[in-house]
């Protein structure tokens, strides 16, 4: 049996640097495997990728820098 890849994951917490966020993230092993889809996202908050249906989120409390 095959180890499941970073992309079979249905859950990923992000931190305030892998923002701005985009599926897929650079350190999945498959990260040419669709399109990349930029994706919004706030803390606390959630957003999934309309691909693969992975559900990305920031823990609440993440302080965010602006422009």
């Amino acid at each position: 049996m095959s180890k499941p890849s970073e992309l079979d994951q249905t859950h990923v917490t992000l931190s305030a640097e892998d923002l701005p966020l985009h599926c897929p993230l650079p350190s999945q092993k498959l990260w040419n495997t669709h399109p990349r889809v930029f994706l919004q996202i706030a803390p606390g908050g959630e957003a999934k990728c309309p691909y693969c249906g992975t559900v990305y989120s920031l823990p609440a409390g993440v302080h965010l820098k602006g422009h």
